[in-house]
């Protein structure tokens, strides 16, 4: 059994596509806002905006069993949220404070990029579409939402002069 599919179509060319294209613009998005000063807004705004996306749940063709939702969940707050915290470092730099990236933070995007797309292609085999979108949603918001929140303890630590 091969890896991947035997012939590809052209909605999974274009959905392969898309990824890396959006991949490719969080990545630019994410480098450019690099050093820049960030605020609490800043820090929060994302994970709320994004938990609109749960409306999608609304629609029965999305409904996946509880126990997919929370491991895949958990598999986004555990597993893909560490290499963003580690890479990740809050900083005062005069009267801001700003996000310093490591060097290896956009090696980094790219491989949880990588690794979403092979793991979409396994997942995609046993589940619906719209089912496969809706846990990759569920995984990205417990990636997203755990790095935000280390975030926001450091950004907390700062403002309160704890940190060095």
């Amino acid at each position: 059994m091969s890896f991947f599919p035997q012939s590809f179509s052209l909605p999974h060319l274009a959905s392969i596509v898309l990824t890396l294209l959006s991949g490719a613009a969080v990545t630019f998005l994410r480098l450019r806002a690099s050093n820049r000063p960030t605020t609490l807004r800043k820090i929060i705004i994302p994970p709320i905006g994004m938990s609109t996306g749960f409306l999608m749940f609304a629609v029965p063709e999305t409904h996946v069993p509880w126990l997919w939702a929370i491991a895949a969940f958990l598999v986004g707050a555990v597993l893909f949220s560490y290499p963003l915290i580690r890479t990740s470092k809050l900083e005062r730099v005069g009267n801001d404070i700003v996000l310093k990236r490591s060097k290896m933070f956009i090696f980094i995007l790219l491989g949880l990029l990588t690794v979403r797309l092979l793991i979409h292609d396994l997942v995609e085999r046993s589940v619906s579409i719209p089912q496969t979108g809706a846990l990759f949603f569920v995984l990205a918001f417990g990636m997203i939402v755990v790095w935000r929140i280390a975030m926001l303890q450091a950004y907390l630590k700062i403002k309160r002069g704890e940190a060095k």
